[in-house]
């Protein structure tokens, strides 16, 4: 009784962790899991409402995750305080044994990997449909006219990104540092929600034309059972929903490690996530109803400026978070390597870095069609929202 008492207090008075590193404040450590929650999907929330069966079913499907979500954040810092440990899986394999802890860290090290390579490969894809539309709005010709050139071409783009912006930004040894970028990631993702909901207010609404929740009653109840499918909203917030996997990190790094301040930066950082995906998904949904574009900024004009600067800003937002995965993975390979190496520590970790980025771009860049690996990364990462924490 007296040890337990010890750990209790240590948990909720005192954090029993080293603070060498502990230089995380509530607004960085909200920006941080903000930033790891707001991926790439964010484009494809409103397809995701019209394939879940309407804006009623949908948010139904999101209130019902947001409880998995937030109480798995708060059992990972709980476990990362009694454990000692400072990354997910070594408070896995500290918790549930060795053998659950290697098969985390395969899942793991796999799973931010091919996140990696989807960031690169969407954000390919948003360089080249930047540069169409951008085509577009100066000569006013249609995007598939524009001529080729070397310096256009989004695969040269793309290394010089990596190259300059992100190789530097995923160097640091610490994940408190990814606060800054963090701050100017969920700005950018924001935008895009803010954009959209614009264009369903100022947009030209046909005569007759009929809100697509309402049509016919088909979003109705009847609507929900015949057509909905909510296992594509859950898919793709498994999928887009990464701040689990640096929950522990974060937590590690925080400076006030009470339960009291963990729970709520994790409930904070996830309503306000919440708050964005849904916007997102609602106003999209409402604007185009069932046409609406797996890239919802695919279903808007070419030449629209305001879905131009969506777009370049969403890029910024992928690149930010791409250092926040990479560094996650590259702990669980370092860690082995520095047992006996540790006065190498930085020439390691900036040689897995680089390593790290320049396969993610080659995958990225010259394997036709990852679609079917991408595929699985919600059924993986559904792990360590749902069972891992459980």
């Amino acid at each position: 009784m007296e040890a337990q008492a010890v750990v209790n207090t240590g948990f909720l008075d005192k954090a029993s962790m080293n603070r060498e590193n502990a230089r995380l404040g509530f607004c960085g450590a909200v920006f941080i899991m903000l930033k790891s929650a707001l991926g790439a999907g964010l484009l494809n929330f409103p397809w995701a409402f019209s394939r879940a069966g309407g804006v009623h079913a949908a948010v139904t499907v999101e209130m019902f995750s947001l409880i998995f979500l937030i109480s798995g954040l708060v059992i990972l810092g709980y476990s990362s305080s009694i454990s000692g440990q400072s990354t997910y899986q070594a408070v896995v394999g500290h918790i549930c044994g060795p053998a659950i802890g290697k098969l985390c860290e395969l899942c793991f090290v796999f799973n931010v990997f091919m996140i990696c390579v989807a960031f690169l490969v969407i954000l390919a894809d948003q360089l080249k449909k930047l540069s169409i539309s951008i085509h577009e709005l100066i000569t006013g010709s249609s995007g598939n006219e524009m001529p080729y050139h070397w310096y256009t071409d989004q695969r040269f783009t793309l290394f010089l990104v990596c190259l300059f912006v992100i190789l530097p930004l995923s160097i640091p040894k610490e994940i408190w540092i990814q606060k800054y970028t963090s701050a100017l990631g969920t700005v950018a993702a924001t935008y895009l929600t803010v954009a959209i909901v614009i264009r369903y207010y100022t947009r030209t609404v046909p005569e007759g034309h009929l809100s697509p929740s309402y049509n016919s009653g088909q979003d109705g109840f009847l609507g929900f059972h015949l057509q909905c499918h909510p296992h594509n909203l859950l898919w793709l917030s498994g999928r887009d929903c990464n701040c689990h996997e640096c929950s522990v990190a974060i937590y590690s790094s925080l400076e006030n490690k009470k339960l009291s301040n963990w729970a709520t930066i994790s409930l904070s950082s996830m309503l306000i996530c919440l708050v964005i995906y849904t916007l997102t998904g609602i106003y999209g949904y409402l604007t185009f109803g069932r046409n609406v574009a797996a890239d919802v900024l695919m279903s808007y004009s070419g030449d629209d400026v305001l879905m131009i600067l969506a777009r370049l800003l969403f890029g910024v937002s992928i690149i930010t978070i791409y250092p926040i995965a990479l560094l996650l993975g590259r702990l669980v390979v370092q860690d082995p390597l520095l047992r006996h190496r540790e006065t190498y520590e930085t020439c390691i970790r900036v040689a897995l870095t680089a390593v790290w980025i320049l396969i993610t771009l080659l995958i990225a860049l010259f394997v036709p069609d990852i679609s079917k690996v991408i595929s699985i990364i919600g059924g993986i990462s559904a792990f360590f929202i749902f069972v891992f924490p459980g």
